[in-house]
This record gives C-alpha cells, sequence and structure tokens, in this order.
C-alpha cells in the first residue's frame, strides 16, 4: 500500500512538472496577445470620470473571467468533438476585430465634430443616466473585445498543450486563463489611475515628489491618448494577424515574401522581420474595410425595407 501511494505521489508531482512546464510555453506564446490585450482594455475604458475608472476595469475584469468559464470548456469540447471548427470561429474574431478597428478609424476621421459635442455637452455630462449608460457601453465593449483576445490565447495555448492528457490540457488552460486576466487587468488599473497617483505626490512636502507627480500629470493625459492608437493599431495587428495564420495562402506568402527581403544587403534582417507584422496590418485594414462596406450596405438595406 506504501508502494502504491509513492506511485501516486510521483505521478502527481510528474503531472505537476508537465503543467508548470507547459504553462509557462503558453505563457511565452500568448506573450504577443497579451500586450494586444492590454493596450486595447486600457484604452477602452477610457473616457469614464475618474472616480468610476476601477469599477469600470473591474466590471470588465469579471466579464473577463466569465469570457474564460465559457471558452476554456468549449474549447476543450471543440478540440475533442470538432477540431475543424477552431479556424473558422477564430477568423470570425479576426474579422470582427478587423472591423471594429476600422469602424473607430472612419469614425475620427469623419464625425470628430459629432463626436466633439457629443462629449462637451455639459448637461450630457451631469446626466447620471447618461453617463451610466456611457459606462455600461464601455463595459459591454471591452468585454465583447475581450473575448475574442481570450478565445485567441485559450486556443494559443490549446496548441501549446495538443499532445497532451486531457487533464494537463484543463490545467494548464485554467491557470493561464486566470494569470492572464488578473496580470491583464492589474496593469490596466495602474496605467487608468497613474493622474491619480501623480496628484497625490504633488500634495507631499518633498520637491522630488512633487516634481514626479507634476510630470505623471503631464504624461497621463499623453499615454491615454497613446494607447487609444495603439489600441486600434492592435486591433488591425491582431485581426490581420488571425486571417493570416488561419488562410494558409495568406501564411506562406508572408513567410517567402519575409524570407526574399531577408536577402537584402545590411537591412534584410530588419526589414524582413517586420514585413510580417507590416503584412498582418495590411491585410486587418482591409478585412476590416471589406467587412464595413458589407455591413453599411445590409444596414441601408435593412432600413430601406422598414
Amino acid at each position: 500500500m506504501a508502494t502504491g501511494l509513492l506511485v501516486l505521489l510521483d505521478d502527481i508531482a510528474t503531472i505537476l512538472d508537465d503543467v508548470a512546464l507547459m504553462s509557462k510555453m503558453a505563457a511565452k506564446k500568448t506573450a504577443g496577445v497579451l500586450g494586444d490585450d492590454l493596450a486595447l482594455n486600457a484604452q477602452q475604458v477610457t473616457g469614464v470620470r475618474a472616480e468610476r475608472e476601477i469599477p469600470v476595469v473591474w466590471g470588465v475584469a469579471k466579464g473577463s473571467f466569465i469570457n474564460k468559464l465559457i471558452l476554456v470548456p468549449l474549447a476543450l469540447l471543440i478540440s475533442v468533438v470538432a477540431p475543424w471548427l477552431i479556424n473558422p470561429l477564430l477568423m470570425i474574431g479576426g474579422l470582427f476585430l478587423c472591423y471594429e478597428g476600422i469602424e473607430k478609424v472612419i469614425h475620427s476621421l469623419f464625425s470628430k465634430k459629432a463626436h466633439a459635442e457629443k462629449h462637451t455637452d455639459p448637461q450630457q455630462q451631469n446626466d447620471e443616466t447618461d453617463l451610466a449608460a456611457f459606462e455600461k457601453q464601455k463595459i459591454k465593449g471591452a468585454i465583447r473585445t475581450d473575448f475574442i483576445l481570450s478565445a485567441e490565447i485559450v486556443v494559443i495555448s490549446l496548441g501549446t498543450v495538443a499532445a497532451a492528457a486531457f487533464m494537463t490540457k484543463v490545467m494548464v488552460l485554467s491557470i493561464i486563463a486566470i494569470v492572464m486576466t488578473v496580470g491583464v487587468y492589474g496593469f490596466v488599473a495602474m496605467i487608468v489611475k497613474i493622474d491619480d497617483l501623480g496628484l497625490y505626490w504633488t500634495k507631499q512636502s518633498s520637491s522630488f515628489k512633487q516634481k514626479l507627480g507634476n510630470a505623471l500629470l503631464v504624461f497621463a493625459p499623453w499615454l491615454m491618448k497613446a494607447l487609444s492608437v495603439v489600441g486600434t493599431i492592435a486591433m488591425f495587428l491582431v485581426g490581420g494577424g488571425i486571417i493570416a495564420h488561419t488562410i494558409p495562402l495568406i501564411h506562406h506568402f508572408s513567410e517567402e515574401t519575409s524570407d526574399h527581403l531577408e536577402m537584402i544587403p545590411t537591412v534584410g534582417n530588419i526589414i524582413g522581420a517586420i514585413t510580417p507584422t507590416l503584412i498582418n496590418f495590411g491585410i486587418g485594414m482591409l478585412a476590416g474595410l471589406i467587412v464595413f462596406m458589407i455591413v453599411t450596405v445590409f444596414q441601408k438595406m435593412k432600413a430601406k425595407a422598414a
């Protein structure tokens, strides 16, 4: 009996070692998506009142946990029952991200006046009902975007443990889901509260802290604007990357183009390294524009029919 117990403990230790190793591998492979996830979610929660920033981030974080509670079992089920469904589902998610990105670009280019009026109307700013609705809209948008990015993280992680035992897959995906969610939204909470930290330091007696606080107050608005731009770019990069990796023809074209450009003397390595990213960005913008035109035509046809 003692021997059996030792064997059992040895098996458990082996499984835990495998889980730890595979979790590290999955974390490395999803690091790029996490950077986009961080930028996107920080950008999504901008524009709310200072005292409501943390509650909004917490609301999105709870939605993210729910997303992963749905996605992890669903991914495990699909990997067993219908593994061929994973790529089409990722493609749909990628197209949606591209569509949202191009919608933001078009809105900022052609609706600046309406956008300014919407956010500078004093009556609206004082209307608690409108502010509550604005917060709900922000949270819903962020959770919707998080769902797609979380799906990509889960699928990439699943690919890392494809050959592992079922229970190992469950443990690895669960660890990745929890750690990534806590990490991302912890950083988002820190980012959106930088200005409050700066204000706190300006009230300290130390001249160094006051200068640092003033610097943070100047830096915070620029950071949020930068995150807004980076978040939109990330939509095209992630969405275009999903499409490029899902369609073999585009994936091979990207790799072959990169290989040819790397042969250029002196600067070949640099150009070759950034080429796949630029191709993903271009594919993302093009795909988003096509989906946007289709949606616009459909909406017009629906309006005429009504």
